[in-house]
């Protein structure tokens, strides 16, 4: 079955944008969305695995900042800290830096974007579209047993935070979802259930994807 992804108007745009990007550095990009506690970083380590992608997270990269000890980390902690939106410069910058450095031409980007303005700052700036959204589709009660259950020693792994996380996931990424689905661009996956079950239905629409693996 033909989608948005297979119109030769869009390829032919997708394929002017891949030129220009990055200094002619020319990749695949893929976003992993989906609320906090949905199992994404488990699913795109395997996504790694089975097909060969660098995993950047958006997440990730920022807490590395933060450990740094820099002004900036310093800043973005009390961010994160109050629930809120770390600005769009601050993640596109240091995503452009990974992908700069990455060796590789096919990227996952895990949590990313969070709202339209980080979707749109990086489609302007990185100069790109995703080939498509993987939305891990997880309810608020299952998420919230999952933070609670696991102890990695964050400090917005608690009952509060995780809380006004949710409710930025709400109000802030749903949004970008809706706009990429608008597109056709979004492959939705049941995040509920046993991770290598997600893994299964996540694997079967790399799979069909056309030109990613």
């Amino acid at each position: 079955m033909s989608t948005a992804m297979d119109d030769p108007d869009v390829l032919a745009e997708k394929k002017d944008i891949n030129e220009n990007m990055l200094g002619g550095k020319k990749v695949k990009i893929i976003f992993v969305l989906g609320g906090p506690g949905s199992g994404k970083g488990t699913q795109c380590s395997n996504i790694v695995e089975h097909f060969g992608f660098i995993h950047l997270s958006a997440g990730e990269l920022l807490r590395a900042e933060i450990n740094s000890g820099s002004e900036n980390g310093t800043m973005i902690d009390t961010i994160i800290k109050e629930g809120k939106i770390v600005p769009s410069e601050i993640t596109i910058k240091l995503l452009q830096e990974a992908i700069i450095k990455g060796g590789n031409d096919k990227y996952i980007i895990d949590g990313f974007p969070r709202n339209e303005e980080n979707r749109a700052v990086f489609e302007s700036v990185i100069n790109i579209s995703p080939e498509f959204v993987l939305f891990f589709d997880c309810s608020e009660e299952e998420m919230e047993r999952r933070l609670l259950g696991r102890n990695q020693g964050r400090s917005d792994d608690n009952i509060e935070t995780i809380r006004k996380r949710f409710k930025v996931f709400v109000e802030s990424s749903l949004p970008v979802i809706e706009y990429y689905e608008s597109k056709g661009m979004v492959k939705k996956i049941d995040a509920t259930k046993p991770a290598p079950e997600v893994f299964e239905d996540d694997g079967k629409r790399m799979k069909f994807t056309n030109g990613i693996t």
